[in-house]
């Protein structure tokens, strides 16, 4: 079998990925932001705790590090081929060091995924059944991570950084035949994103609640603003608030599948530190003055969508040449 080498000059580059998404953020944003939380509101309903599926997602990835570093690459078929996966050996130590949770609080986390048959333990072996919670199968994120990229390849034309658009179909296709390489790159571009919002807001329940806001005001800054706004004017309009419609925490209770009274809760505390805003109509808005202040931590979660974006991009140039 001829082996055809892909030429260096046609590879996409982070720096040039980000410079799109910055750029084109009014349609690149609101997409990114959506999945976002659709993916944390598959997390929340997997285990009714956010903690417990960064534990489980923590675990995994190191069983992804470990095929990639033997050379192993399993398509989406052969990875789901059977619902248990073994995973590396591991300590609570490392669990509560790694994800920002208190010791204590791990080792109940852990006790409490074995009760459930999340987490077993046979001798020397232990494996996570992926049967026991829900959110097991990544379908419809692969769906939204394909549409994303499509569009995002579009912009990048666009700005001469692609020679041609990727469908979905095709970038679909990239994900399912390298599933678990780029699944391990999903979740080093995720992981880390958890944990930074979690240090800024000491909970993932406040995070995700939050994020429902941001994705309130990033889709209705869509429907009002001009084709390819950059990331700098696109979230001055978003926070533009007598343009903008708020949420209520009823919807947001709706959206994420977190209880209405932990919503309230966790919507006071959120006002009380001047994150939102709450007017008469009892709708909650982003407040301006701490959304500027997550710039820098949102440049560092863009960085991390542009690398892993440019690597699908560049597996997708290699597919298309060998075909």
């Amino acid at each position: 079998m001829k082996v055809i080498i892909p030429d260096i000059s046609k590879q996409v580059y982070k720096e040039e990925t980000l410079s799109v998404i910055e750029s084109k953020y009014s349609i690149l944003g609101p997409m990114w932001v959506t999945h976002q939380m659709e993916w944390c509101n598959g997390i929340y309903a997997s285990f009714k705790d956010h903690d417990k599926f960064l534990i489980i997602i923590f675990l995994i990835k190191k069983t992804l590090d470990f095929y990639s570093k033997g050379f192993i690459k399993l398509s989406y078929e052969e990875f789901y081929a059977k619902s248990a996966i073994e995973i590396n050996s591991f300590s609570i130590a490392e669990l509560s060091h790694e994800l920002n949770i208190p010791k204590e609080s791990t080792r109940r986390k852990v006790l409490e995924l074995e009760n459930v048959g999340a987490i077993k333990r046979y001798k020397k072996k232990i494996v996570i059944d992926r049967s026991k919670y829900y959110f097991s199968k990544p379908e419809n994120s692969i769906k939204r991570i394909s549409r994303f990229l499509s569009i995002l390849s579009e912009m990048c034309v666009i700005e001469s950084t692609l020679s041609k658009k990727m469908t979905s179909q095709e970038l679909e296709s990239v994900i399912n035949y390298n599933f678990s390489y780029i699944w391990k790159i999903y979740y080093e571009m995720q992981i880390p994103m958890l944990i930074s919002y979690k240090k800024i807001f000491e909970d993932l329940e406040s995070f995700h609640i939050y994020g429902s806001c941001v994705v309130n005001q990033h889709l209705y800054a869509k429907k009002i603003s001009e084709n390819y706004m950059n990331k700098k004017n696109f979230v001055n309009l978003s926070l533009t608030t007598d343009k903008m419609q708020g949420i209520n925490a009823m919807s947001i209770s709706d959206i994420t599948g977190i209880p209405r009274a932990t919503v309230i809760r966790k919507l006071k505390n959120l006002v009380e530190l001047k994150i939102l805003t709450i007017d008469d109509k009892k709708h909650y808005r982003l407040k301006s003055d701490f959304t500027k202040k997550l710039m820098s931590t949102q440049k560092d979660v863009l960085n991390q969508l542009a690398n892993f974006s440019s690597k699908i991009f560049n597996l997708a140039i290699i597919q298309r040449n060998q075909l």
